[in-house]
C-alpha cells in the first residue's frame, strides 16, 4: 500500500510539472502590432529594411550618373522610360525579389526622374485585355492597340551572399549588383553595387 501511494504521488507531481511547463510555454507567447517602417532584426537574414535601404541608395546612385543628363539633352522635356528585366537571387537563402523590385520602382517613381513600363506576364495580360476591348468594348471607350510606350533602358541584376562562421560568430555579407542597359545601343549606362554585412553572435540556444 505504501509503495502504491508513493507511485501515485510521483505521478501527480509529474503531471503538475508538465502542466506548469505547458502553462509557461503558452503564457510566454505575445503578439503586438508595430510600425511597419520600424526595423526588427531577429536574425542576420535579408529583411524588408535591407530591401528599402538598398533600393533607395542604388536608385540615387543611378540618377547621379551622366546617362540621365545626356538623355535629357537629347530629348528635352522627356523622362527616360525603364523596364525591369530580371533580378536574380543567387544568395544562400530565399529572398523575395518581387518585393525588392517593387521597392526599386517606388524609389524611381518617387524621384520623378524616370517612368516604368511593365514587362513579362503583366505586359502580356494587358495586351490580351486590349484584344478583348477591340472585340467587345464600345468605340468611345476602346483603348487602341499599338500605342505602347517603348522602354529606353532595361534594368537587371543579382543578389549574392557569403556566410563566414567561426567560434559562435557568423558574418553574413550581401552584395547587390544592378546595371542599366541602353536598349538602343546595348551599352551599359550605369552599373552599381551595394554591400551589406551583418554580424550575429551565437546565443545559448544556437543560431
Amino acid at each position: 500500500m505504501k509503495h502504491k501511494n508513493v507511485t501515485i504521488a510521483l505521478k501527480t507531481v509529474a503531471a503538475i510539472i508538465s502542466l506548469s511547463i505547458f502553462a509557461v510555454g503558452c503564457g510566454g507567447t505575445k503578439v503586438q502590432r508595430v510600425d511597419a517602417n520600424k526595423e526588427i532584426a531577429l536574425t542576420d537574414k535579408w529583411n524588408d529594411e535591407d530591401s528599402r535601404q538598398v533600393s533607395a541608395e542604388m536608385v540615387d546612385d543611378m540618377f547621379s550618373y551622366p546617362w540621365l543628363k545626356r538623355f535629357k539633352t537629347k530629348f528635352p522635356g522627356k523622362e527616360p522610360t525603364i523596364t525591369i528585366q530580371r533580378i536574380k537571387n543567387k544568395s544562400h537563402e530565399h529572398i523575395a525579389t518581387d518585393t525588392f523590385i517593387n521597392d526599386i520602382k517606388r524609389a524611381v517613381m518617387r524621384s520623378g526622374m524616370a517612368e516604368f513600363t511593365v514587362s513579362g506576364e503583366e505586359r502580356d495580360r494587358i495586351r490580351e485585355e486590349l484584344k478583348q476591348q477591340d472585340m467587345n468594348a464600345s468605340e468611345a471607350t476602346r483603348m487602341e492597340q499599338g500605342e505602347e510606350m517603348g522602354a529606353n533602358f532595361a534594368l537587371s541584376g543579382s543578389i549574392n551572399s557569403i556566410v563566414d562562421q567561426l567560434d559562435g560568430k557568423r558574418v553574413t555579407s550581401y552584395q547587390v549588383d544592378l546595371k542599366l542597359i541602353n536598349l538602343q545601343t546595348t551599352r551599359e549606362a550605369w552599373s552599381g553595387t551595394k554591400k551589406i554585412k551583418k554580424l550575429q553572435e551565437k546565443s545559448k540556444f544556437g543560431f
